[in-house]
């Protein structure tokens, strides 16, 4: 038992390290993909078929964290757009244009 532990750790830091060089998005699709997978197999256990349960949790857990990484994804966009149609606004004003101490 104790062999299974340090195999489970190994496991565990070599799939944390080889999200290093990730986007966010595919970062939250593994996390999904590989919570999906356990909690499918803890239930699937509970119901009779833990392989078939984590395959479908899985699955599940890929879509969803996928899905969650594209939204997350798009609203990191759309506030980056309004930093930056917020600061072009700013830059275009008449004041603006008019004090200039270091030009």
């Amino acid at each position: 038992m104790h062999k299974f532990y340090i195999f489970l750790i190994l496991v565990i830091g070599i799939s944390l390290s080889g999200c290093a060089n990730m986007s966010q998005t595919q970062q939250r699709t593994v996390t999904g993909g590989l919570g999906g997978a356990g909690v499918g197999a803890a239930i699937g256990a509970i119901a009779g078929n833990a392989g078939m349960g984590a395959a479908i949790g899985a699955a599940a857990g890929t879509v969803g964290g996928f899905l969650f990484g594209k939204h997350k994804e798009a609203e990191q966009n759309a506030y980056q757009r309004g930093r930056m149609d917020e600061y072009y606004r700013y830059q275009n004003t008449p004041r603006q244009r008019e004090y200039q101490p270091y030009h």
